[in-house]
C-alpha cells in the first residue's frame, strides 16, 4: 500500500461526507471538502509519478475515487435543484455505459485496454469546473451566469464526445469476437 493509493483512498472516504454536505445545506464544507479533493488528486498523481509510486491498484482507485466523487456530488447537486437534472442523468449515463462496457468485454473474455481519451480529460476537467462553480456560488451567494452555461454546454459536449467515442471503440474491440 502506497502512499499516493492511501490518499485515494481517502479521496473516496471524502465522498459520502460531501454528500452529506450538500444534503445538509452546508455548502462550505462541500465546498472546502471538494477542494481538498482536488488537491489531494493532484498530490497523490504526482507522487505516483514524481517518485516511481505508481501501481496497479493505484490505476484503478484513481479513476474509481474521480468517478465516485463526481458522480456523488452531481446527483446530490441535481436532487438539491442547484443543477439541471437533465445533466446529471447524461453525466451519470456516461459513465454507467462505460463501465457496463468494461464488464461486458471481461466477461466476454476479451478485456478492453484503459486508455483515457484526450475528450474525456477535457469532459472531467469541464465537470470539475462545473461542480465548483456551482458549490462556489451556493457557498458564497453569487450568481454564476453566464459561466454556468457555457460550463454546461461544455459538459454536455465533452460528454457526447467521449461516449461515442468510446462506444465506437469498443465496438471496434468487441466485433472480433467468433461466434461460438
Amino acid at each position: 500500500m502506497s502512499i499516493p493509493n492511501i490518499i485515494t483512498l481517502g479521496r473516496i472516504i471524502l465522498v459520502p461526507i460531501i454528500v452529506w454536505a450538500i444534503a445538509s445545506s452546508q455548502m462550505e464544507i462541500a465546498l472546502a471538502i471538494f477542494l481538498i479533493a482536488g488537491v489531494s488528486d493532484a498530490v497523490d498523481g504526482f507522487l505516483a509519478k514524481r517518485f516511481n509510486m505508481a501501481s496497479e491498484l493505484g490505476a484503478l482507485l484513481d479513476p474509481l475515487a474521480d468517478k465516485a466523487l463526481l458522480v456523488s456530488i452531481y446527483v446530490a447537486l441535481g436532487i438539491w435543484g442547484a443543477v439541471p437534472r437533465w445533466i446529471v442523468i447524461l453525466v451519470v449515463s456516461r459513465d454507467i455505459m462505460i463501465v457496463s462496457a468494461v464488464i461486458v468485454s471481461w466477461l466476454f473474455g476479451k478485456p478492453i485496454p484503459m486508455k483515457p481519451l484526450m475528450v474525456s480529460k477535457l469532459n472531467t476537467a469541464a465537470q470539475v469546473a462545473f461542480a465548483a462553480l456551482v458549490l462556489a456560488s451556493l457557498s458564497f451567494g453569487f450568481t454564476p451566469t453566464p459561466y454556468d452555461l457555457i460550463l454546461m454546454f461544455l459538459v454536455t459536449v465533452f460528454t457526447l464526445v467521449s461516449v461515442s467515442l468510446y462506444l465506437v471503440e469498443w465496438v471496434r474491440h468487441m466485433s472480433t469476437i467468433e461466434a461460438r
